[in-house]
């Protein structure tokens, strides 16, 4: 018996070519991406690592995202490559120009490098949002379209505008605590598809009686 879609799958649904699972697209060694997590664009969903920019592996910075993610399209992950140096008169970059120029090529020391960009588990980025370097959005947060994402949203809290701030927690904190402790998202798949009613619910009480 089939519990879910196979987690190896470019198209977990054939019939909707808009959703791809990210995980078996991407090529660069500084992309990671758990199971599960999807991108939705009916221009290209298989064109993910076209929405990671100024990713370079010089610089060591990674992208990680967790698993059960859903991305709508027009997402925009700016990495650190597209930092200028700040601690000089211009922060125009010269080297990049050539032509006699790249004497300016600034060291990694100093560029204002944010470290790696961590999207957790179970995470929900709305339509046309650009997530700075960096940043690092929580578990089951929820982001809003069209939102700028530039400081760290914690785990199950929603979060949107330009810049992006907290709009209020998903649920208390007691339940959000038993959240993270149960990781669904971790559970094998036969306990995630025999427990998907309760995953599901509006009633929160139900997540409880599972074991």
């Amino acid at each position: 018996m089939q519990y879910g879609p196979g987690p190896n799958a470019i198209y977990p649904n054939e019939a909707i070519k808009s959703i791809c699972y990210i995980k078996n697209v991407v090529t660069r060694p500084n992309i990671s991406v758990g199971e599960f997590t999807y991108y939705d664009d009916i221009d290209g969903a298989e064109k993910f690592e076209e929405h990671v920019t100024h990713h370079y592996e010089f610089i060591g910075d990674k992208l990680i995202i967790g698993k059960f993610c859903a991305i709508a399209k027009g997402i925009e992950f700016v990495m650190n490559g597209a930092n200028h140096r700040m601690n000089s008169v211009t922060t125009y970059p010269f080297n990049i120009m050539g032509n006699g120029w790249e004497k300016s090529t600034p060291t990694l020391a100093d560029l204002p490098l944010k470290g790696d960009t961590v999207i957790g588990n179970d995470v929900w980025i709305g339509q046309n949002v650009t997530v700075m370097p960096g940043v690092h959005i929580g578990d089951g947060a929820i982001i809003a379209a069209n939102s700028v994402v530039a400081k760290d949203i914690p785990p199950y809290h929603i979060a949107g505008g330009n810049p992006c701030k907290i709009i209020k927690k998903r649920f208390d904190d007691e339940l959000i605590d038993y959240l993270l402790a149960i990781k669904w998202w971790d559970w094998p798949v036969r306990k995630i598809f025999d427990n998907l009613e309760s995953l599901c619910s509006g009633d929160l009480t139900k997540i409880r009686e599972i074991h």
